[in-house]
């Protein structure tokens, strides 16, 4: 396939484009919207599978996705008097320090405020301990998923 040369010598925006799309990368091909939306979808996928494993260790699911301007919280459960506030991560690679490692300073300062918000929402959880609790799914499309539980992985202080 002959290849499209601009004045300068040099490829084309649309010719490289093109080059990425037929070497096979599907990134090259997808829209920001439909990687957005492949990104949404693996983040409930990997939420359904996280809620699921805490049940079958005994917590109770109270909420899925607490969202506030302020912060947001994947999953609220109960195990006993203490309310488990959960951030539920996925990755496809160990490369950078992995899901868990993306939870930094800032995710955590969002996390705490809005588990806040939720204790002045919900009179129910006002006098409840918080744990913060860090779920990690790893394959999270495939048949056989493998989930890494990180309890206490963070505190308010």
């Amino acid at each position: 396939m002959a290849r499209r040369v601009s004045p300068s010598g040099s490829a084309t925006r649309a010719t490289r484009a093109n080059a990425g799309a037929r070497s096979g990368d599907a990134t090259a091909r997808a829209s920001p919207a439909a990687r957005a939306h492949a990104a949404a979808e693996l983040g409930r996928v990997a939420e359904a599978i996280a809620a699921r494993f805490l049940e079958s260790h005994g917590l109770e699911i109270a909420m899925h996705n607490f969202r506030r301007r302020l912060g947001e919280i994947d999953l609220v459960a109960r195990e006993g008097p203490v309310l488990v506030i959960v951030e539920v991560r996925t990755r496809s690679t160990q490369k950078y320090g992995g899901a868990a490692a993306s939870v930094d300073w800032r995710k955590r300062a969002r996390i705490i405020r809005a588990a806040h918000l939720l204790r002045r929402k919900h009179a129910a959880y006002a006098q409840k301990r918080i744990r913060f609790d860090v779920i990690v799914v790893f394959n999270a499309l495939a048949e056989n998923p493998q989930v890494q539980w990180i309890k206490h992985a963070f505190s308010e202080c």
